[in-house]
């Protein structure tokens, strides 16, 4: 799986300029590199000239770079702190680059910082971001929950425990400069344990060409969708037509020349039953309905068969969570057009149905990923920190109190507890957050109901009196 991934990323770099080869010419060739004194522009012979890992053979002069969250003291505390409605810089670079790796990693975070959180990026010293995505959705995962992927553009590792590292591999190319901020919106510090983070990037001599699109991204919710009634007919399971598109959930709106390559969308199904009879509907340059891209549901935009209710995910399609296998709640999906980007000149309005005909009121978020000449067009405001947390769950909020209940039950001198129990209940507590982040929840409660007797057995009984 890694070695196709591999081939997918350096085949989309050279396509958008960050790689090796240079189609922008015509004919892919080994280019005047970006970096290097000396030119390799002669084709290769033979493989060399096709091969998908050009961007690991030629010797290009580029500058490989890394900003991180090193302990600059030499120590290990190899983290930073983002305090109270703070914003911090992670990188913030002049000249000619290109983005290639973006990670970061948490222990023992609360789930709802992975939208309190804000991951900005601007290129070329624009005044307004080209990216303004919560710090989790923008890696694939939203409503506070964690699936654990890999996919050809991003991925989610597991670590220990209640821990994980998130990975994009999207290329990011400027001319003049990059800045990669992160906001913390709550009351109290993000991540508190630490944040830790790696962007790799490459700087050049030259900047790319100038019809090389810069990376966008851009976080849409509707909270509740508004459900249409449609007079039933006879014969037919789902009522209504959709003619129009006008009442869908719109995922983008953007103006200018460029390609859409990714989309990952989240839908909280509180209405319950299959939420997912919504086709896809992307109007581009301005054109009236019917659209030239027209899907026949949401699943098949995912590359699911009908109705997944399990996980799934591949290179550049999956249902990366699925948190019920009766559809209900939490349902996250990514889909990568790697192989066919869906190209405009000079619009695209990418929308979905929520449920058939929109007859189906739940909770819809979404990222969409794209490259365009700039510039681009104003984003929407984008909303608040209570506009943006998850709807409530009593599953979740059980966890919550049964985390808090074992907590103090481990310092309470009247009810002591010996070494082997405290770890017991410990690990169990790790276990238990790390189910709960991956939408697990009832196996998160089970494990925590697991150990409540170790914290009631030294419990002094009640007096009489």
């Amino acid at each position: 799986m890694r070695v196709l991934r591999v081939v997918s990323i350096m085949c989309l770099a050279v396509s958008l300029g960050c790689g090796a080869a240079r189609s922008w010419r015509g004919a892919t060739e080994f280019p005047v590199t970006h970096g290097a004194a000396t030119p390799l522009s002669a084709t290769p012979p033979g493989a060399l000239a096709t091969t998908s890992f050009r961007n690991l053979i030629a010797v290009t002069g580029a500058r490989s770079r890394r900003a991180s969250s090193w302990d600059r003291s030499g120590g290990n505390a190899d983290n930073i702190r983002i305090g109270p409605r703070e914003t911090v810089t992670l990188l913030n670079v002049e000249g000619p680059g290109c983005i290639t790796h973006i990670y970061w990693a948490f222990i023992d975070m609360p789930r709802l910082d992975l939208r309190r959180a804000v991951l900005r990026m601007y290129w070329d010293g624009e005044p307004s971001p080209s990216v303004e995505v919560p710090l989790g959705d923008f890696f694939g995962a939203a409503n506070g929950l964690i699936p654990v992927y890999q996919s050809a553009l991003m991925v989610i590792n597991p670590g220990m425990g209640n821990s994980f590292g998130f990975n994009c591999y999207f290329p990011m190319p400027f001319a003049r400069g990059a800045r990669v901020t992160l906001t913390n919106d709550a009351d109290v510090p993000l991540a508190q344990v630490g944040f830790w983070f790696h962007i790799e990037y490459e700087q050049y001599d030259t900047p790319p060409p100038t019809e090389t699109g810069r990376f966008h991204a851009q976080w849409r919710r509707e909270c509740l969708t508004r459900a249409l009634v449609h007079e039933k007919t006879e014969g037919r399971p789902f009522a209504g037509r959709n003619l129009t598109g006008k009442d869908n959930y719109v995922i983008l709106e953007a103006r200018g020349r460029g390609q859409v390559v990714g989309l990952v969308l989240s839908v909280d199904n509180v209405a319950g039953g299959w939420w997912g009879e919504g086709d896809d509907m992307i109007f581009v340059d301005d054109e009236p309905f019917p659209p030239r891209y027209h899907g026949t549901g949401s699943e098949e935009i995912f590359g699911g068969g009908a109705c997944p209710n399990r996980p799934y995910f591949g290179h550049y399609t999956g249902f990366s969570l699925v948190q019920n296998r009766d559809f209900s709640r939490n349902t996250i999906a990514y889909r990568w057009y790697v192989n066919d980007p869906i190209r405009f000149s000079r619009s695209v309005r990418m929308t979905i149905e929520h449920g058939h005909a929109n007859d189906r009121a739940n909770d819809y978020s979404s990222v969409a990923y794209w490259y365009q000449i700039e510039p681009h067009q104003p984003f929407p405001a984008f909303p608040s920190l209570a506009a943006r947390l998850p709807l409530p769950s009593e599953e979740a909020d059980r966890i919550d109190a049964a985390i808090a209940r074992l907590a103090r039950a481990q310092h309470d001198p009247a009810a002591p507890l010996i070494g082997a129990e405290r770890g017991r209940i410990q690990a169990a507590v790790m276990a238990a957050k790390e189910a709960a982040y991956t939408g697990r929840w009832k196996e998160a409660l089970g494990l925590l109901e697991g150990v409540r007797p170790l914290t009631e057995k030294n419990r002094p009984a009640a007096s009489d009196n």
